[in-house]
């Protein structure tokens, strides 16, 4: 009878070790999924990351169909006369000869 409390105290070691392994594998895992390298904070960073890439791919794409009309209009079998004549105006910097040229400084 003299061996009895002492295999309960020796459980009740082996439980409370069991026990503080268990919080602390817990503690771990809790910590991982939330700070981890693939845990929630960096989930919402890259969520955030997409609705900011979605946004600017947006718009991009508005360029690129805007600058692909460009395109059509300045084809060599057709050009629009009046994108040649802006451009012409605007980035080559010539004039009709019956304009007259007034530079503001």
């Amino acid at each position: 009878m003299s061996n009895w409390p002492r295999r309960k105290k020796r459980a009740l070691g082996w439980q409370i070790f069991a026990l503080t392994v268990s919080l602390c594998l817990s503690g771990y895992f809790a910590y991982h999924t939330v700070s981890g390298r693939y845990g929630l904070e960096v989930r919402d960073k890259l969520v955030l990351r997409v609705s900011i890439l979605e946004f600017e791919t947006a718009s991009l794409e508005k360029i690129k169909s805007r600058l692909s009309k460009d395109i059509a209009l300045l084809s060599p079998e057709k050009p629009d006369a009046d994108l040649v004549q802006e451009i012409a105006r605007d980035h080559l910097g010539y004039v009709h000869p019956n304009e007259r040229v007034i530079q503001l400084h």
